[in-house]
């Protein structure tokens, strides 16, 4: 598979370290280095903001999807290169996963944390054969694939689904790892009762 798109899951906050300000512009700007549009969720605000300006600052492309009502208060990017307005939360994941080749979650709230789960347990489901991977920031998101782990060796979660998940702390990395992942065709249950 080769990567035309790439959706970007993101706070519409900044958070508190600038690490995560500086990670949002290296990802927009390594995505339009290589040519890759990015897919987001049309925000002005925080990191959704910050993303997509450093990608169009380097010439890449950028498509936003929104929600009316988010668009109604304001905070819609009016500079992307495309802002699709949709009618609600459940439409605007629906058009940004059709849009990508690809998912990658930067530090974020409990919006982006739905958005990397529902993609990924569509993954899981098999709905796409898409990689998805986070790019871990100052140690962001590593007390979250330590219980991703631990779920594993629980018995809920099979190894290779969470495999599907790629963690990289460099942008150039994690995009090569998404470039070069292959979607494994494995039953979601661990059980299956007999017929």
């Amino acid at each position: 598979m080769s990567l035309a798109s790439v959706c970007v899951f993101c706070g519409a906050s900044t958070g508190t370290n600038p690490a995560y300000r500086e990670a949002a512009v290296a990802l927009g700007r390594a995505l339009a280095e290589r040519k890759l549009t990015l897919v987001y969720g049309g925000g002005a605000v925080g990191l959704m903001g910050i993303v997509a300006d450093a990608a169009l600052a380097a010439g890449g492309e950028v498509i936003g999807i929104i929600p009316q009502s988010l668009k109604d208060k304001e905070i819609g990017h009016s500079g992307l290169t495309r802002l699709e307005v949709v009618d609600g939360m459940h439409a605007r994941k629906a058009r940004m996963a059709e849009l990508s080749d690809a998912f990658i979650a930067l530090p974020g709230g409990l919006g982006t944390l739905e958005e990397l789960f529902e993609v990924w347990t569509w993954g899981q489901l098999g709905y796409h054969g898409k990689p998805l991977g986070l790019l871990e920031v100052n140690g962001f998101y590593s007390k979250l694939t330590g219980f991703l782990d631990h779920i594993v060796g629980e018995g809920f979660v099979r190894e290779a689904h969470r495999d599907m998940l790629q963690v990289s702390e460099s942008p150039q990395s994690l995009l090569d790892a998404l470039d070069a992942w292959q979607p494994t065709v494995v039953p979601k249950w661990i059980e299956q009762k007999p017929s």
